[in-house]
C-alpha cells in the first residue's frame, strides 16, 4: 500500500497534474467552464418548467432556453477556440480565431440552400452539436497555430496595421477554405460522420460499467488534487445527448431511457452527495470527532457540503493523497452509480427528463425535483446509509491518528 501512494503521490499524480495544463487540455476544460451560464440560463427555464407545469397560468418562456442552452454548439465552436488561443499566448486571435470558428462550425452542420434560405435542423446548434463545437475549436486553432510557426512578415516594412490585417486574412482564408473543401466539394457532412463515430463512446457511456467511469474518473482525479472539469470534455456530449434524447421521449409519450446524464450523476445530488466522492457523510462524521482539529473542519465545511460544496473539505481534511480518505471516496464512487442504475432500471425511480444541470441544490430536494419522483428519499435514505457505513471504518482510523499527533503536539508545547 505505502508503494502504492509513493506512485501516485510522487510519479502519477504531478505527471496527470502536468497533463491538464497542456494547452489542449486546459482550453476544453477552461471552456466547459465558460459554458456554464448558458447552460445555466436553459437548466433555469426547465426548473421553471416544473412550476409551470402546475401552474398552468405561467407564460411559456422557452425560447431563452433555444437561444441559450439551445445554441451550445455554437458557443462551444467559438469558446474551444477562444480558450486554446488565449493558453498558446496568441492573445491577438482571441476573438478571431472564436468568430472564425463560428464560421466554420456553420458550414460543418451541413446546411441546405434553397431560393436563397439557409435550411438547416435547429437541433444542430444545441446540446447534440458540442462535440462538433469542440472539434470545430480544435480545427481552427490548430490551423491559427499552424500558421503563427511560420514567421510571415517579421522583418517587413509595411504599416503595422496592414501586417496586424494580413495576420488575420491569412488564417481566416485558410480555417475556411479548409471547411469549404471538406462540406462543399467533397460533400461531408461532417456533424453526421462526428456523431457515428462517437455514437460507440456514447453507448458505452449508457451502460452501467460507462456509468461507473463517469462517477469514478472524477473522484480519482479529485483524491488527487486535481480538477474535474479536465474530463468535462467527454463527459458533456454524453450527457448531453442522454438528456436531450430523454426530453424528446418524454415529448413523444415515452419513458425516457438514458440513465447517465448531467442530472442523474450531479443534480439529482444522490450519487455526488456533499459533492464528487459522496462526502457529506464524512462531513456528518466529522462534527461528532473526538479529534479537535476534524471536529473544526467538519464544522466549518458542512454549510457548503449541503449544497454540495466539497473543495473546502477535500483539501481542508485533507482527503487529497490521504490513503485513509481517498478508498472511501473511490468506493462511493463504485457502489453509488450501481445502487441508482438498480432503481432506476427497476422501476423505483423516475430517470430524469428535464434538462437542469443546478448542482448547488441541496439533497433530498434535487433529488425529489430532478426525478419528479417522492422515492427518491428513500433512495437518498438508503444511499446515505451506504455512505456512512463506508466513510466509518476509514474515518475512525484516521480520526485515531489525528488524535495521536494531537496529544503529541500538546506534549511538545508542554
Amino acid at each position: 500500500m505505502q508503494a502504492f501512494m509513493s506512485w501516485l503521490s510522487d510519479s502519477f499524480a504531478p505527471a496527470m497534474q502536468n497533463f491538464t495544463k497542456r494547452p489542449w487540455v486546459a482550453a476544453i476544460s477552461g471552456a466547459m467552464q465558460k459554458n456554464i451560464p448558458f447552460i445555466l440560463a436553459g437548466s433555469l427555464i426547465f426548473f421553471y418548467n416544473v412550476f409551470r407545469s402546475y401552474f398552468l397560468f405561467l407564460p411559456d418562456l422557452g425560447k431563452i432556453a433555444n437561444y441559450s442552452f439551445g445554441m451550445l454548439g455554437l458557443i462551444t465552436a467559438f469558446m474551444i477556440a477562444n480558450q486554446m488561443m488565449e493558453k498558446l499566448y496568441h492573445f491577438r486571435y482571441t476573438l478571431i480565431a472564436g468568430l472564425t470558428s463560428i464560421c466554420v462550425y456553420m458550414m460543418f452542420i451541413k446546411p441546405e440552400f434553397t431560393d436563397g434560405n439557409m435550411l438547416v435542423s435547429f437541433d444542430r446548434f444545441g446540446p447534440a452539436g458540442i462535440l462538433l463545437g469542440i472539434i470545430t475549436g480544435l480545427f481552427v486553432s490548430y490551423l491559427f497555430h499552424l500558421y503563427t510557426k511560420l514567421g510571415l512578415l517579421k522583418e517587413s516594412a509595411l504599416p503595422d496595421f496592414v501586417v496586424g490585417w494580413i495576420h488575420a486574412i491569412i488564417p481566416i482564408l485558410i480555417s475556411i477554405g479548409s471547411g469549404t473543401l471538406l462540406v462543399f466539394t467533397f460533400d461531408i457532412d461532417v456533424f453526421s460522420k462526428l456523431l457515428s463515430l462517437f455514437s460507440p463512446i456514447a453507448a458505452f457511456g449508457q451502460t452501467l460499467p460507462g456509468f461507473i467511469l463517469m462517477a469514478l474518473i472524477p473522484a480519482i482525479a479529485m483524491s488527487m488534487g486535481i480538477s474535474v472539469w479536465t474530463f468535462t470534455g467527454l463527459q458533456m456530449p454524453i450527457f448531453m445527448l442522454g438528456i436531450t434524447a430523454n426530453i424528446a421521449l418524454v415529448a413523444a409519450g415515452q419513458p425516457a431511457t438514458n440513465i447517465v446524464t448531467y442530472e442523474t450523476l450531479f443534480t439529482a445530488a444522490l450519487i455526488t452527495m456533499g459533492g464528487t466522492g459522496a462526502t457529506l457523510a464524512l462531513n456528518l462524521l466529522m462534527l461528532f470527532s473526538k479529534s479537535r482539529e476534524l471536529k473544526t473542519t467538519g464544522y466549518i465545511c458542512i454549510g457548503p457540503s449541503f449544497f454540495n460544496i466539497n473543495e473546502p473539505l477535500v483539501f481542508g481534511t485533507p482527503i487529497v493523497l490521504n490513503p485513509l480518505l481517498m478508498l472511501p471516496m473511490w468506493i462511493n464512487a463504485i457502489t453509488s452509480p450501481i445502487i441508482v442504475w438498480i432503481f432506476m432500471r427497476s422501476d423505483w425511480l423516475n430517470i430524469p427528463s428535464k434538462m437542469i444541470q443546478v448542482g448547488q441544490i441541496p439533497a433530498p430536494f434535487s433529488s425529489v425535483i430532478i426525478t419528479e419522483d417522492w422515492r427518491a428519499i428513500i433512495c437518498y435514505v438508503v444511499l446515505m446509509a451506504v455512505f456512512l457505513i463506508t466513510w466509518y471504518p476509514f474515518f475512525k482510523v484516521y480520526e485515531k491518528k489525528r488524535i495521536e499527533e494531537e496529544i503529541a503536539n500538546t506534549s511538545k508545547q508542554d
